[in-house]
C-alpha cells in the first residue's frame, strides 16, 4: 500500500506543524479502512490498515512529544492494532503455505502410487508405504490451529477498535494535534 502523500510540507514550517499534518494524513489513512477492514473476510483492507496503523506509531513515537499527554496513549494504540492486524496477517499467510506444502506431499505420494502400481489401478495396500503418509493429519491440524487463531486474534481487533471508538481516539488525538493556543481558545 503506498502512502498518502502529505500535502503542504515545506522546510520553513515549524516543526510541531509539519508534524501535525503529517500525523492527521496518517490518522486518516488509518481510518481509510473501516469499515472494509471490519469485515472478517476482507484480509486486503485489513493488512493494508496494519500498514497505516505502523506508519502512525512510527511517526508518532518520532514526533508524539510536540503533542501533549495524549501522544503516549495514541501511540499505543496504534501499535496494539499494528500487532493484532500483524497476528492476522500471518495467519493468512500461513494457511495457504500450509495448505500448498500438504498438495504438494499429495501429489509425491500419488505419484508414488502411481509409479508403484502393478496393474491399471493402485491397489488400495499401497498407501500404507506412501512416504508423506503421516504428515498429512499434522499439517491439516496445523492449517486449523491458524484458521481458528485468525478468528480469535480478528474477534480480539474488532473489539479492541470498538473501545478505541468508544474512547475517541481520533477525536483525541486531532485535539492533539491543534496547536496549543487553539487548544486554550476554544
Amino acid at each position: 500500500m503506498k502512502a498518502r502523500p502529505v500535502k503542504g510540507l515545506d522546510p520553513a514550517l515549524p516543526l510541531s506543524e509539519a508534524a501535525a499534518r503529517i500525523v492527521a494524513v496518517r490518522l486518516d489513512e488509518l481510518y481509510s479502512f473501516v469499515p472494509a477492514a471490519l469485515e472478517e473476510a476482507n484480509s486486503r483492507a485489513q493488512h493494508d490498515m496494519r500498514i497505516a496503523a505502523k506508519r502512525l506509531r512510527y511517526v508518532l513515537e518520532v514526533t508524539g512529544s510536540l503533542f501533549g499527554s495524549y501522544a503516549p496513549t495514541a501511540t499505543r494504540h496504534a501499535r496494539e492494532l499494528q500487532d493484532l492486524l500483524g497476528e492476522i496477517h500471518d495467519c493468512d499467510v500461513m494457511v495457504p503455505r500450509i495448505l500448498r506444502h500438504l498438495a504438494q506431499l499429495r501429489a509425491c505420494d500419488a505419484q508414488a502410487l502411481r509409479e508403484g502400481a502393478p496393474g491399471d489401478y493402485p491397489p488400495p495396500a499401497l498407501l500404507s508405504g506412501v512416504p508423506n503418509r503421516n504428515l498429512y493429519r499434522g499439517l491439516e491440524l496445523l492449517a486449523v490451529h491458524f484458521q481458528a487463531r485468525r478468528g480469535v486474534t480478528f474477534d480480539r481487533f474488532r473489539a479492541r477498535w470498538a473501545a478505541l471508538e468508544t474512547e475517541d481516539m481520533r477525536g483525541s488525538l486531532e485535539r492533539a494535534l491543534r496547536p496549543r493556543h487553539q487548544v486554550r481558545a476554544a
